[in-house]
């Protein structure tokens, strides 16, 4: 069996282009994403609202399509991909974080994968007996779960960025899967969110042509991710096959143990990957790779939405209120996290949060995104302009209570109950006929 590999480059705006370019070459993207099918491009909102380390970068995912096509990759087999959360609206998310205008800049589809037109299909038929091996999804989903149908036989190239997270400690390349292979009921997994990853990694293996990740670490983020964190600007960038491998390397540069995380240690024991960076081969820069950011982690500073939860999945709250969290009672839980997080952390909060970062150059190249012309290696002029972020404080709060409404709207507990009643409806007619 060949050895784990992690490819690492430090990078800049004027070069991030070209680096992008090398780390995927170093990584052998080519052997293993086949450029005779799709490749989803999975790109990673963990916020709606752009924060700094939380969500896939402009530059990144342009530096992948550029890669492709200059690679030969056909870009009509080339897509943007999307999930969708009750707490996330991934339409909003690709405008404020700026991803659709590199989607559309390249002339590729864009697709949502939980609009009417994606047809999904029953995990049993697409993996048949791996469902056996499942360390928890069968007790989660007794009935069974669907996944996106168009996933069969397409590459994926996971877009995740460097960043802690208050459930499963880090978050990279395995929990990039999470929203696009589950459900809306995927918060059903929380209390076993650890096992949930590496069956999502088994269904991985098996449906998709080729596996690859891409992580952005220009902006990292320590504290309670995915959202309410401390972002730091680092300069690297990681490329893999390998899922854990690049997962391990990226918990050990914020200072983390990579096996002391469950669901590392998990897909290393089965497996599925390496996650001992004693066995990964680092090809790049390797004195990159040996840095340590000595992040506090997510579970230092915790907000009190972070705090709460972990009391109801994992906590003296489980018992009194996890199980409303399966029946029609289940919004309470979506509307106290927009409140939350998009009502009152993002408008009080972020703007201090993102201060010194968005006076970088990454910040300045972010905020002057539209403005700003790449050469061949990246983005030399990253804009005159001042760096700032538009929509904080009132505008974040304002536009926080559409989110409020939609999350309400769209809440899979009440999309079912419209579902039942549209089918009552159209069977009392027919019976009437």
């Amino acid at each position: 069996m060949a050895k784990s590999k992690v490819a690492i480059l430090r990078t800049r705006p004027g070069t991030v282009l070209k680096d992008y370019h090398e780390l995927l070459n170093l990584a052998d993207y080519q052997r293993v994403v086949d450029r005779t099918v799709d490749t989803a491009l999975k790109i990673n909102i963990s916020w709606h609202f752009f924060f700094p380390g939380s969500s896939t970068t402009p530059w990144q995912l342009d530096g992948v399509i550029r890669a492709l096509k200059a690679d030969g990759y056909d870009p009509n087999l080339i897509h943007g991909c999307h999930n969708r959360t009750v707490v996330i609206d991934a339409y909003l998310g690709e405008r404020e974080n700026k991803q659709v205008n590199v989607v559309q800049t390249h002339g590729l589809r864009n697709v949502h994968l939980y609009e009417p037109d994606q047809e999904w299909v029953d995990v049993r038929d697409a993996v048949g007996d791996l469902t056996k091996k499942f360390l928890c999804l069968n007790e989660v989903y007794p009935k069974g779960f669907k996944i996106p149908k168009r996933f069969l036989g397409e590459n994926i190239i996971h877009l995740p960025t460097v960043k802690t997270h208050i459930f499963t400690t880090t978050t990279g390349a395995m929990k990039n899967a999470f929203g696009g292979l589950l459900n809306e009921h995927r918060h059903w997994t929380h209390p076993v969110i650890h096992e949930t990853l590496v069956d999502l990694l088994m269904i991985q293996k098996k449906i998709h042509r080729g596996v690859f990740a891409v992580m952005d670490g220009t902006f990292a983020g320590d504290g309670p991710g995915p959202r309410c964190m401390i972002p730091h600007v680092k300069n690297v960038l990681l490329a893999s096959d390998d899922q854990v491998a690049i997962d391990a390397v990226a918990a050990k540069l914020m200072g983390m143990d990579p096996l002391s995380i469950k669901f590392i240690k998990l897909a290393h024991d089965l497996g599925l990957g390496c996650g001992d960076p004693r066995e990964i081969e680092i090809v790049g820069d390797v004195e990159a790779a040996n840095e340590n950011w000595h992040f506090d982690g997510p579970f230092k500073k915790m907000t009190f939405a972070s705090k709460m939860q972990h009391k109801i999945y994992w906590g003296n709250l489980k018992r009194p209120i996890e199980w409303s969290l399966k029946t029609w009672l289940a919004p309470w839980s979506y509307i106290a996290s927009v409140m939350y997080h998009d009502s009152f952390w993002y408008p009080t909060r972020a703007k201090r949060h993102m201060r010194e970062v968005l006076q970088s150059e990454w910040g300045r190249l972010f905020c002057n995104w539209e403005k700003v012309t790449p050469n061949e290696l990246g983005y030399p002029d990253v804009g005159s302009d001042p760096a700032k972020i538009d929509r904080v404080g009132m505008k974040a709060f304002w536009r926080s209570l559409g989110i409020l409404g939609t999350c309400v709207k769209e809440a899979p507990e009440f999309m079912t109950n419209r579902r039942r009643k549209v089918v009552h409806t159209e069977d009392a007619g027919s019976q009437g006929h």
